[in-house]
């Protein structure tokens, strides 16, 4: 019995394939031409409906969808014409074509907004979550992208990855933070307000995170992210840890950077805690409350 084709295993093909041709011709490794994958991904999976076309189009709302032609023998690519960033393309491309991978026999047609390509869930439990798991698989292999990002927790480090793959900042940081053991949270928020937020595992555990989902929540006064005279600050500045988390202790600092980004309209703050710091409210104060 065949196993059953999952996102990590479908994009460890692709990459099969292209270190082999990288290392035989001596081409350039990324960013990864995802239009020609996407037209040859029927030859290389044994399938008789190829993707033969793709194209911007006018699909407001959407990022990007996968249309069936007649009798499904055929698909079309399609990504939002009103997208200006390579890297939102070349992410909303890899997406797609997940999707064409592991759904297309599941579901009709697939129309994708902004939250399903920029997806944070923690695990692949929806089409949309392992869609995402794919382009990030295939975009960044895990290997490489640890080996760029080797002692840098701050936007440079983040930003070179972005520009190695040629994906959006917003996909290689949470590339990162789903991978790495440094205690980090990335704020993306426009107007003084979260539009979400996400933690590292190892945040979490320790109370750095905030449930964007289910409240608004707005950016701290005094914080770096707040100061309208900041456009960036890549590499960060220590302010007090209670500044984002109250109940952190008093002498606690954290790292906070802050950098501008037009690929969603939005402004991206990272804030790194030291290792193993916890910032929960104390537990006889969770108590009195109940």
């Amino acid at each position: 019995m065949t196993d059953p084709l999952t996102a990590s295993k479908a994009a460890y093909k692709f990459t099969r394939v292209l270190d082999l041709f990288a290392a035989h011709h001596g081409t350039q490794r990324f960013p990864i031409d995802v239009v020609a994958l996407a037209k040859d991904a029927a030859n290389q999976f044994g399938g008789s409906d190829p993707i033969t076309e793709i194209r911007a189009a006018d699909i407001k709302r959407f990022e990007g969808a996968l249309i069936p032609g007649e009798d499904r023998r055929e698909w079309m690519l399609l990504y939002n014409d009103k997208i200006r960033s390579e890297g939102r393309i070349r992410f909303t491309q890899a997406h797609e074509l997940g999707h064409y991978l592991l759904h297309r026999h599941k579901q009709e047609s697939f129309s994708c907004a902004e939250k399903d390509v920029v997806n944070l869930e923690s695990d692949e439990a929806t089409i949309e979550a392992e869609a995402d798991v794919f382009a990030s698989t295939l975009l960044m292999p895990l290997n490489d992208f640890r080996d760029q990002m080797s002692g840098s927790a701050n936007f440079d480090g983040i930003d070179a990855c972005a520009r190695r793959y040629g994906v959006s900042l917003t996909a290689a940081a949470l590339r990162w933070l789903r991978h790495t053991e440094t205690q980090a949270v990335l704020v993306v928020h426009r107007d003084g307000f979260m539009r979400w937020a996400f933690s590292s595992t190892p945040a979490a555990k320790n109370g750095a995170f905030y449930r964007t989902r289910s409240q608004t929540i707005p950016i701290p006064n005094m914080s770096l992210a707040a100061n309208e005279s900041v456009d960036h600050e890549r590499v960060g500045v220590e302010v007090s840890a209670r500044t984002w988390f109250p109940h952190a202790p008093s002498d606690l600092s954290l790292r906070e950077m802050k950098i501008s980004t037009n690929e969603y309209d939005s402004v991206m703050t990272l804030l790194v805690l030291p290792r193993g710091a916890s910032v929960w409210q104390p537990w006889n104060e969770r108590l009195s409350k109940h």
